[in-house]
């Protein structure tokens, strides 16, 4: 079998190069076409760039003084404003509608097999994928089809309104750890692990952190670390579920004694705020929503078409777009103060003790309403911070690279909850002026959800048009 592979191998790549008869014997290389990466919808690109990372030299911060560290980052897609209540929206909604799909096609609830595609045209099993091509019966279901769309849904004890039920808006999905995969000390070939030669092979077992999950018969989400013997590629698929529903009670539990109710029950729910950034979601949501955007858009791309997924920015690139790619800008706008010489606020931010309003909003502002930065990028500083993809170290410069820095930890369940934060960016409107520069670092755990905390997206660009560099 492994013959007849290999020499199909052959057949497909020579179909593909050039004869030697053709090119006299030369290698040339083999043909293709210029391709440029269409603009992701809402993103600008942030080409590549080196920049001087932290505080100015000689800034002194809280009596601090940190020495700046130089670095570059690869081009890459960023959101031009933060992720909205809107778009997190869609992420519910796509959530509530699979779980419904799910149950029509559930033998407990009719068993519509057409809501699940099990088979392909020729009757062959393939993997079980939901059809989201078939609508759901909103209007006249039968009666089996009106329980299964009901029960994402529950009547409040109180008003007796019928909401969806935010506990069960729990999202599956799988991330493939490359970096862990591609290391050296990881390769199932214990022989390609040291390439010296005057070492013997070590055959000591290799033991590597899994994360999984399920739901358990209460319906509670379980994640679990295992640590177990590596023995295949799958040991760096990670599982997780995540309950996605944002925390509205933000609004009253960051703030003691405010009579902030009316944000509880209106700043997610009520169109009036769709344009405003979501707030109350953990650095673990804004991850799961990374994730459903690539599922999203890779399922509506032609087969063939590759994409780099959505994922939340490094430190680095936070703070190489927030300040233009310049090293000397301590905000995203040129200059050290954060408003115009007549008065006009360049941001979202507290200016003064207890007034909010002063540049003109009391909590978040809409996204967009203050002017970009250079790469047209909106609320780079103030509105609400931004979650990063970097875990908190003290030590950051010592320990990242200076080419695409970046700090990581995956913090297994049992693991100390000061080893579970998370680099935060940008200062929010609740924030003094000082919290609100492009060059501080601040951080939050990865499961708390606040009021002031919101996030966006980027993704790496490939590709390069013609004549681009």
């Amino acid at each position: 079998m492994k013959k007849w592979f290999y020499m199909g191998l052959v057949l497909l790549l020579s179909s593909c190069a050039s004869s030697s008869m053709s090119n006299g014997g030369e290698v040339t290389g083999v043909g293709g076409t210029a391709w440029a990466e269409p603009t992701p919808y809402g993103m600008v690109l942030v080409n590549r760039g080196a920049y001087k990372m932290g505080p100015a030299e000689k800034d002194s911060l809280w009596g601090l003084v940190q020495d700046p560290k130089g670095v570059s980052v690869e081009s890459f897609w960023m959101d031009e404003t933060e992720i909205t209540n809107a778009k997190y929206k869609q992420f519910v909604l796509w959530v509530r509608d699979s779980i419904i799909r799910e149950r029509l096609a559930d033998p407990a609830f009719g068993g519509n097999e057409i809501f699940k595609i099990e088979e392909d045209k020729e009757g062959n099993p393939v993997k079980p994928r939901l059809n989201w091509n078939k609508p759901i019966p909103w209007r006249n279901p039968s009666e089996e089809e009106a329980l299964a769309i009901q029960s994402v849904f529950r009547t409040n004890p109180i008003t007796g309104e019928k909401e969806l039920d935010a506990t069960q808006m729990n999202y599956r999905f799988e991330v493939y750890d490359h970096t862990e995969a591609a290391k050296r000390k990881h390769r199932l070939d214990v022989k390609r692990r040291d390439l010296n030669t005057d070492h013997a092979p070590d055959y000591t077992p290799v033991m590597i952190s899994k994360d999984t999950a399920y739901i358990d018969d209460e319906g509670n989400i379980v994640s679990q670390t295992i640590t177990r013997e590596l023995s295949s590629e799958f040991d760096f698929l990670h599982t997780y579920i995540i309950n996605i529903y944002p925390d509205t009670t933000v609004w009253v539990n960051d703030f003691e004694n405010a009579y902030n109710e009316p944000y509880v029950r209106l700043y997610f729910s009520h169109p009036g705020y769709n344009d405003y950034p979501v707030v109350g979601v953990s650095w673990e949501q804004a991850n799961a929503f990374c994730e459903w955007r690539t599922r999203y858009l890779r399922g509506a791309l032609t087969r063939g078409v590759i994409v780099e997924p959505y994922r939340l920015p490094t430190e680095a690139e936070w703070e190489f777009a927030a300040r233009a790619g310049k090293s000397e800008n301590k905000y995203p706008w040129a200059g050290d103060v954060p408003m115009a010489e007549k008065g006009c606020f360049y941001a979202n931010f507290k200016p003064m003790d207890g007034n909010y309003i002063k540049d003109g909003h009391l909590i978040t502002a809409k996204v967009g309403s203050y002017s970009p930065n250079e790469f047209g990028l909106y609320d780079m500083a103030g509105n609400v911070s931004e979650w990063t993809s970097t875990a908190y170290t003290e030590a950051v410069s010592e320990l990242t690279s200076d080419m695409n820095p970046e700090y990581r930890y995956n913090a297994a369940m049992e693991d100390p909850y000061k080893m579970k934060r998370k680099i935060v960016r940008g200062g929010s409107w609740k924030d003094v002026s000082s919290f609100v520069r492009s060059d501080i670092r601040m951080w939050e755990y990865q499961n708390e959800q606040r009021s002031y905390i919101g996030f966006r997206c980027v993704r790496t660009q490939i590709g390069f048009a013609k004549g681009r560099k």
